[in-house]
């Protein structure tokens, strides 16, 4: 068995205590700001020193697999031994240069000090340069006395493992990554489709080398493509146990971010402990799709001094992610912002977001952190509020005056919002009640003529949809709640109706819940017309900080 060291436990500086298993995955998520790359970089410093001065990591447990005997054998099988004056000798590799007896002294207190001079063997921090250097040459060994020191030997070394790379990278990249094993003094790797070995040929024959050096070297690629090896590499065959990488999708497109996510969450060998830090949606549901039983989220939120803290086990985050609406939306971008707005619609979620953002056009304020996101349609507005309460994402939700005509699903999105049905339901009754006793006379002959209107006026074969819209208008106008939509709180009538509208009003605010009091988004600006798409493309062509019309919504959205 092979000896290592593993994270047993952080204390956070909210007293937030999260213990965690050999092999987990864990993503720390949230806001700018609020603590994701402190929380990385403090654990492995604590796992070098455990009195090393920290803000959002009071402390860690540290365990270990292995005796002392265990660790000496591996380190020595790993490393060049160098004799100096000093009676032991040295063990020198990568990054470290360790004497002989100190390992042991290491092992003896590295509960209460940390592993200190042990730290380069079996943890890696894994750095935006590092893992772009990764990926360039590293000098030639021998394979079979030399220890490997840089990651690309296990390729050099192992065909069975450069197959397998080979076939990570072009899952990312559509073409293959190849070992040159006969470079001279370096081992450089390239990209591009792997010559064929003809009758009698081997890698080192002079047609197949030739054909190779045609090919491009990746170190001379691009970020993405040499980002994108240095973090498999060290992940996967580098001989670190506990890994830290901050924003592993840095330099790469959304399609490789979320492969890479895949990846690290399907593959990664099971003897190896992983931290990230993240705030990009495409690699989170990359990470998500592997289904990893392992994957823990660690979301953190500042506020003030403290950082708190919410874990997402796998029960969690398979909750989540099984749901339609979470997998297929940007929900799960609501993780890397300070509050999110949920909205019926896309048309919704585009005018609040740019009518509140232009408020800070130009100003002096920081612009908000607050992401918009429309779940298509009132009932599905619960489910999403339920999911950004497991992910303690700070809510707040938008909903058209016409919500207030049924129990359902009012009544679900104001306790999943914190609030008690019991406290605003007879003033809820009492206003429904009135609008409905409105209901303005409709004569059935009025209805069956401007039916019989619109059906005469079609000539088309297949019936337009359109004309489907126009009998449908006629049909609502029966309902008072298409006027109470339409105009809003102005419909209510005066007297105890409004009285009660107005406590449910500042009760529903006080939770999060924002019903526009116009009625709908379109009342906002009644010189455009139309409604949906084509209304909000004409909106947003006009001045949003600084037109009169638009005072109302500037007014609502400052309710955010």
């Amino acid at each position: 068995m092979k000896p290592r060291f593993y994270i047993k436990e952080i204390l956070f500086n909210d007293n937030s205590k999260i213990c965690f298993e050999k092999n987990d995955i864990v993503v720390f998520v949230g806001p700018n700001n609020a603590g994701k790359s402190a929380a990385l970089k403090e654990s492995a410093e604590q796992i070098k020193a455990t009195n090393n001065y920290t803000k959002v990591v009071k402390k860690i447990k540290i365990g270990k697999e292995g005796e002392k005997y265990d660790f000496k054998s591996y380190i020595e099988k790993i490393s060049i031994k160098k004799k100096t004056t000093n009676p032991e000798i040295y063990f020198q590799g990568l990054g470290y240069d360790i004497y002989s007896p100190s390992i042991e002294n290491q092992l003896n207190d590295y509960e209460k000090v940390g592993i200190g001079n042990l730290f380069p063997i079996f943890v890696n921090i894994l750095n935006t340069e590092q893992r772009l250097s990764s990926a360039n040459p590293p000098p030639n060994i021998r394979l079979i006395t030399d220890p490997i020191n840089h990651p690309i030997h296990f390729l050099q070394k192992d065909d069975e493992i450069e197959n397998k790379f080979s076939g990570y990278f072009k899952q990312a990249f559509g073409t293959d990554l190849i070992v040159h094993r006969n470079a001279g003094m370096e081992v450089p790797l390239y990209v591009g489709e792997k010559p064929i070995l003809q009758n009698g040929e081997d890698r080192v024959s002079k047609n197949y080398i030739e054909a190779l050096e045609k090919l491009d070297l990746l170190h001379k690629q691009g970020d993405g493509m040499r980002s994108f090896v240095g973090i498999l590499l060290n992940s996967f065959i580098a001989i670190h146990d506990i890994l830290f990488i901050d924003e592993p999708e840095a330099f790469l497109h959304p399609p490789q971010a979320r492969l890479l996510g895949k990846m690290l969450g399907k593959d990664l060998p099971s003897e190896k402990q992983l931290f990230l830090a993240t705030h990009n949606e495409d690699f989170l549901k990359g990470l998500l799709e592997a289904n990893s039983s392992n994957l823990k989220i660690i979301r953190i939120n500042r506020e003030g001094t403290v950082n708190s803290i919410k874990v997402l086990d796998s029960i969690d985050i398979d909750a989540i992610w099984n749901d339609s609406l979470l997998r297929h939306s940007n929900i799960l971008a609501g993780l890397f912002h300070s509050k999110v707005v949920i909205c019926e619609s896309d048309s919704d979620s585009r005018f609040y977001s740019a009518v509140l953002n232009s408020q800070f056009d130009g100003g002096a304020n920081p612009t908000t952190d607050i992401l918009f996101i429309n779940v298509g349609g009132k009932h599905r507005i619960p489910v999403a509020i339920k999911a950004l309460n497991k992910l303690n994402v700070s809510i707040k939700v938008i909903s058209d005056f016409d919500i207030l005509n049924n129990i359902e699903p009012l009544k679900i999105i104001y306790e999943e919002l914190g609030g008690d049905w019991s406290d605003v339901n007879k003033d809820w009754e009492l206003v429904k009640y009135e609008i409905e006793n409105k209901r303005p006379e409709f004569l059935t002959e009025d209805a069956k003529n401007q039916i019989n209107d619109i059906l005469s006026s079609i000539d088309e074969r297949i019936f337009p949809k359109k004309k489907i819209v126009e009998i449908n208008k006629v049909l609502k106008k029966s309902s008072p709640w298409t006027e109470a939509k339409e105009i809003g709180k102005a419909f209510i009538p005066n007297g105890n109706a409004m009285q009660a509208f107005n406590r449910i009003q500042t009760k529903f605010i006080k939770k999060g819940l924002l019903i526009p009091e116009v009625g709908e988004l379109e009342s906002f600006v009644k010189s455009v017309g139309n409604h949906g798409p084509k209304w909000i493309n004409n909106v947003l062509a006009k001045d949003l900080k600084n037109d009169p019309e638009l005072s109302d919504a500037r007014d609502f959205v400052n309710l955010i």
